[in-house]
Parts: C-alpha cells; structure tokens; sequence
C-alpha cells in the first residue's frame, strides 16, 4: 500500500465523520441558538434549560438518520475491506 492510498483512505475516513457529524452539530447548534434566543426574551438565566432540549433534538435527528448513517458506514467499512483483501 502505497502513501497515496493511505492518504485517500485517511481523506474518505474524515470526509466520513464529518458528513455523519454534521447533522448532530448542526442540530445542536440551532436549538442553542433557539433557547438562547428564547432565554434573552424571557430573562431567564437557566444553564441547564439548553441540555434537554438539545438531548432531545438529537435523539429524534439519530432516530431520523441512524439507519442511513449506519449504511453509509457498511459501505465504507466493506470499501476498506476490499482494499485490505486486494492488497
């Protein structure tokens, strides 16, 4: 195996994780932004209100996309089966 193909591999592994992170972040990131702007509204100062709204949003985006995410990652673990069997 040559430095090429690690480095392919390597950039297909990043690539990877952050299209399966990406809408966890991004979820977590627009319901802070909600509850922020909710919180500057209502001049509540609760740092805890933000985690289970957020725990939730996260759960329903996994219960959503978990099925997709894992068949991404079959693909891609099959991938690099192939390439460590061909080498």
């Amino acid at each position: 195996m040559s430095n090429l193909e690690v480095l392919d591999i390597l950039y297909r592994a990043f690539q990877l994780a952050l299209r399966l992170a990406m809408p966890f972040l991004l979820t977590s990131m627009i319901v802070g932004v909600v509850i922020a702007i909710f919180q500057a509204a209502t001049q509540i100062n609760e740092q805890t209100l933000t985690f289970v709204p957020k725990l939730l949003a996260i759960l329903v985006m996994m219960g959503v996309l978990g099925s997709s995410m894992l068949v991404t990652l079959q693909e891609f673990f099959r991938s690099m089966l192939s390439i460590v069997a061909g080498s």
